[in-house]
């Protein structure tokens, strides 16, 4: 009966929200992902990925690419070049950064609820590997690892490249989980890549009060009623699919 229930509980949270091809995520969020080009103090250029979290301007990538940065603008999937890309905030913990440029009314992704992320997630990755811009690939959540310090980190299959860093990894409903930065190097390492979880981004966002459209809780101020219901749903339907996995595995 427990588990009848918990499978119809199921069924209604799929059709609330279904799940995207990578087609669809890909043509959604291309426009709001962006090369991030950096001239660094010692006369040398890097480039990295990132992606725009609010239509005014606010760009995520990771920390380390705009690291001993002289000059950062950003680059657009049309062509479009930025001016300036000024740093409105690092992350101490975990390799994140905060840019802005002067814009408006650009494309925005939308945050996921990283917290309910589980081993064995389909995921969709787009970045600019070796400066290929908004290269589409996919794979899996390979694991959640915890640092000894308590960090949180997202083991993933998605093949990651130089340039990569800062690449959002999308869930199956086209949402942000986590934030693409690093891979073991070395002989015989394969797909060992590894990203931040986004509620690590959020709550970055929270500090410098900035409350992006995101299907984790919000300050209720910041939120309409749709926005609420949605994120309602959003995260009854996390759960659901985590309890539902549980059951039919005992």
């Amino acid at each position: 009966m427990k588990r009848l229930f918990v499978c119809l509980l199921f069924l209604c949270m799929y059709l609330c929200v279904q799940a995207k091809t990578r087609v669809e995520i890909a043509e959604e969020n291309s426009p709001a992902i962006v090369a991030v080009n950096v001239l660094k103090k010692d006369g040398s250029t890097f480039t990295g990925t990132g992606f725009v979290v609010m239509e005014d301007g606010l760009i995520a990538t990771s920390r380390h690419v705009i690291e001993d940065a002289l000059y950062v603008n950003v680059t657009f999937n049309t062509g479009a070049i930025s001016g300036q890309a000024v740093t409105l905030a690092k992350s101490d913990k975990v390799d994140l950064a905060l840019l802005k440029i002067a814009a408006r009314y650009l494309p925005s992704v939308i945050l996921g609820d990283s917290d309910y992320v589980l081993p064995g997630q389909e995921i969709t990755v787009i970045g600019n590997p070796r400066r290929l811009q908004n290269t589409v690939s996919s794979g899996l959540i390979s694991q959640v690892r915890r640092k000894q310090d308590g960090t949180i980190l997202h083991q993933i299959s998605a093949p990651i490249s130089p340039s990569s860093s800062g690449s959002p990894v999308f869930d199956e409903e086209g949402r942000v989980i986590s934030i693409a930065f690093g891979s073991y190097k070395g002989e015989g390492n394969q797909n060992l890549n590894f990203a931040v979880p986004a509620n690590y981004l959020l709550h970055m966002l929270h500090e410098q009060h900035y409350y992006p459209s995101a299907t984790v809780e919000q300050p209720v101020e910041n939120t309409n009623w749709w926005t609420r219901f949605k994120t309602h749903v959003a995260k009854s339907w996390a759960i659901t699919k985590r309890i539902f996995l549980r059951d039919t595995q005992d």
